[in-house]
């Protein structure tokens, strides 16, 4: 079965949840041959959240004028939404969930708010390291007075307690540290041992993501790098593709290689 398991919905659409915006990602999954997509939301669209997102916004300005732009809107409409289209039949099988900003210092107001919900799934993601959006184009110098090494270390740990959170059912682009081609100088084989550890211990697959040869430069490796998908394989954590697509054009793309990645 083909599918895509990050696909974002409202991203470029300025009129709101509607059936024919709906139904052109349905169009668009077929057009790529898909069998089943994930529709997901950021939860840092949502006012609901952003009680999550206060370490994000005192971090600096950039990140307060970023959230307080995009955060224009209640889940609700969200979720009125698919309660419309739901019991529908598609030639495409749709899931619909969120992507979720896993943030420590927040993490018991997100438990809180997330109980409210019932998703057909829930993707955690780390976007935010101690407050620092670090894959943010906007703040890109920032990395250069930082310590690659302790960054990397502090991103992984910030995901074994998403994995330890029990909050999720899926990791979404385990390794998008790599987004501006910084390296650490240490062997990350203990990171990535635990890493699969726990996602098989707590239940939730891996995405293997192109998002960042689609978002940011068609130079970046695609998906996982391959020591950590060796490892993730070899200790049979369960592996889903996934485009992060932002746009209804970009439904599916790379898929067939990130597929093939996946074969002996």
């Amino acid at each position: 079965m083909m599918r895509d398991v990050h696909v974002h919905f409202l991203h470029g659409n300025p009129i709101g949840y509607n059936i024919d915006f709906f139904e052109g990602f349905i169009k668009a999954a077929q057009n790529a041959g898909l069998d089943e997509i994930y529709l997901l939301e950021h939860t840092h669209q949502f006012t609901e959240f952003e009680r999550v997102y206060e370490p994000i916004k005192s971090y600096n300005d950039f990140q307060h004028n970023w959230i307080t732009k995009r955060m224009d809107g209640s889940i609700d409409k969200y979720i009125s939404f698919i309660k419309k289209v739901k019991d529908t039949k598609y030639p495409v099988k749709v899931k619909f969930g969120l992507e979720v900003c896993y943030i420590p210092e927040t993490a018991d107001i997100l438990a809180d708010i997330l109980d409210k919900y019932n998703f057909d799934f829930l993707t955690g993601s780390v976007h935010w390291i101690d407050g620092w959006g670090f894959d943010h184009m906007g703040q890109k110098e920032i990395w250069e007075s930082k310590n690659i090494e302790e960054v990397y270390k502090r991103y992984y740990d910030i995901m074994f307690r998403l994995c330890e959170s029990d909050l999720f059912n899926g990791l979404a682009h385990p390794d998008s540290i790599k987004c501006f081609g910084y390296k650490p100088n240490i062997d990350l084989t203990e990171y990535y041992d635990k890493l699969a550890v726990l996602l098989n211990k707590h239940g939730m697959y891996a995405e293997n993501s192109g998002g960042l040869r689609l978002n940011y430069s068609p130079d970046i490796e695609l998906g996982l790098n391959p020591q950590l998908l060796s490892i993730l394989r070899k200790n049979n954590v369960q592996i889903e593709t996934a485009s992060d697509a932002h746009k209804q054009g970009d439904v599916g793309t790379n898929i067939p290689e990130l597929e093939n990645m996946l074969k002996d």
